[in-house]
């Protein structure tokens, strides 16, 4: 049976005048005539001899043939475009940040050098008689007078405290029906924490805070109008207690369940105080009762007013009560 002819690419074409190479067959015992036997075409074509040029590279271009070149002559193809060398970043600010680091740690090393060389500053001795001031004690006659009671706030409230709760009204009565027992004008903390929802919080809080006496009055107006007026001093301590105590009570006041619910109004003229109108509670078979506070603080003392009523409680009502009890501070 006659060979097939083989195919010839654009790498095997032979030139003009060349003769063509005589092909070869395949030794006997070839791999490709016992698997696809004597009839079989061979699968690929034969190699195209020792001067067949090889396989362009997956990137280059296709080789061109051009007729009547040497058989030796290499395929034009265009130059392939190698990778252009780039300059490496970061070297130059690593150097400079090198040399600053080095001469901050140069200009360091001279300094404590330079300080270790000198010799010790002496201190000034801790007492020193001629800083006393006056140098010599004033005359008798020349001292100064002490303040008055009016400007020297310790005087006034070294005295007796129930003195300072403001005079009652024009219009209503000593006496009245009292959330709290109060004795002669005084009652104890533990008394006074009673009106607190969490009493056994409060009076730890009295006693930690070095709370020194509680004064109070109760007035009645009407048939069931009552106010009370508490004043409550601290000693004096690390912690002002008349102003963390009256300005945590300002604190927990705005919230619905164990204050008024509501932000309150400014005291004019106080500078720290607050009133504020509660909502009504009712009770199945009891009258509806309205309720109104402020507090406010001087020095070491806090104020807390109360306003009951049966009937509605306006701002003006709660406002004078805290404003005459600040004026008499």
């Amino acid at each position: 049976m006659p060979e097939a002819a083989p195919v010839a690419g654009p790498e095997t074409v032979p030139t003009a005048g060349q003769p063509a190479e005589p092909e070869t067959a395949p030794p006997a015992g070839h791999p490709a005539e016992s698997a696809a036997g004597p009839e079989a075409a061979p699968a690929t074509a034969p190699a195209a001899g020792p001067e067949a040029l090889p396989a362009p590279e997956p990137d280059a271009a296709p080789a061109v043939v051009v007729p009547g070149a040497e058989p030796d002559a290499a395929p034009a193809t265009a130059p392939a475009a190698g990778p252009v060398a780039k300059r490496p970043r970061g070297r130059t600010a690593l150097l400079v940040a090198a040399a600053a680091v080095l001469g901050i740690a140069g200009g360091t090393a001279v300094g404590y050098d330079v300080q270790a060389g000198r010799a010790p500053t002496p201190l000034p001795a801790l007492s020193q008689p001629d800083l006393a001031y006056p140098a010599k004690a004033l005359p008798p006659g020349k001292a100064p007078d002490p303040l008055p009671a009016s400007q020297d706030r310790r005087a006034r409230t070294d005295g007796d405290l129930r003195k300072l709760i403001a005079d009652r009204p024009a219009g209503w009565s000593n006496g009245g029906e009292s959330t709290l027992p109060i004795h002669d004008g005084w009652l104890s903390p533990d008394v006074y924490a009673r009106s607190y929802e969490k009493e056994g919080s409060m009076y730890e809080y009295f006693l930690e805070n070095d709370v020194r006496r509680i004064a109070g009055a109760t007035w009645k107006r009407g048939q069931y109008r009552t106010a009370e007026t508490y004043l409550v001093q601290f000693r004096p301590s690390a912690v002002q207690g008349a102003q963390d105590f009256v300005e945590g009570q300002l604190d927990y006041m705005p919230r619905p369940d164990v204050g008024a619910g509501n932000d309150g109004d400014a005291i004019k003229g106080s500078g720290n105080g607050r009133y504020y109108l509660y909502g009504v509670e009712r009770e199945p078979g009891y009258m509806p009762v309205y309720h109104a506070r402020a507090t406010a603080y001087r020095g070491d003392i806090a104020v807390d007013i109360h306003l009951y009523d049966t009937a509605p409680i306006k701002k003006k009502d709660i406002r004078t009560l805290a404003e005459r009890q600040l004026e008499r501070l």
